[in-house]
Order: C-alpha cells, then structure tokens, then sequence
C-alpha cells in the first residue's frame, strides 16, 4: 500500500458562495475515482480543515465525471464581501485539499 497526496492522482478548483466554500476533486484517471470515493471522506475533510471550516462538510459523488464536490460550510468567515482573511473567496481551498494524504491501494 503506497501512501500518496491528492495531487499525485487528482486536480481540483475552489470557489465559493457567500461563507461556503465548493471543492471540485476530480480523478485523473477514471479508474482512480473509486480510491477517492473510499479515501476523501466527509469525516477525512473536515479533519483536514480544522480551525477553518467551522460548519458541516458535504460531498457529493460525480461518477459520470470522475470527481467528487464539496461544500465546507461556515468556512470563509462570513464570505467575500465582508471577511478580511486574505482568501475570502476560497480560491486556495483546492490547493490545500490536494495536500491531503491517503492510502492507494
């Protein structure tokens, strides 16, 4: 079993909606999907987002594109048009979700 982070087999972009942040994760490969369906948990998000995404996680499975969606909820304190953090609008969020470890298997 090898461990690899997120960006060896998937490539991701970031967004946002007021104080939600949306994470695309998409395999790149189609045969790669059912590693990050297994892997890329709710439970495994929110952990790797801890102290910023204050809200519940959300995922939802795109099998028709190889990817999964994510919503972190309460993640950009209070969004774009009235958070002083230096990324109001989540664009780094994928950046930071590739970092992520998991099992290949």
């Amino acid at each position: 079993m090898a461990r690899v982070k997120l960006l060896e087999i998937a490539h991701a972009r970031s967004g946002d909606k007021g104080d939600v942040t949306n994470i695309g994760l998409i395999a790149r490969k189609p045969e790669l999907y059912d590693v990050l369906v297994r892997e890329v948990t709710i439970e495994r998000v929110k952990t790797h987002f801890a102290g910023i995404c204050h809200g519940k996680v959300e995922r939802f499975e795109l099998p028709n594109l190889h990817a999964l969606n994510f919503l972190l909820h309460e993640s950009l304190d209070g969004g774009g048009t009235v958070s002083l953090r230096t990324d109001a609008q989540g664009k780094t969020y994928s950046t930071a979700l590739l970092r992520m470890e998991i099992d290949l298997s």
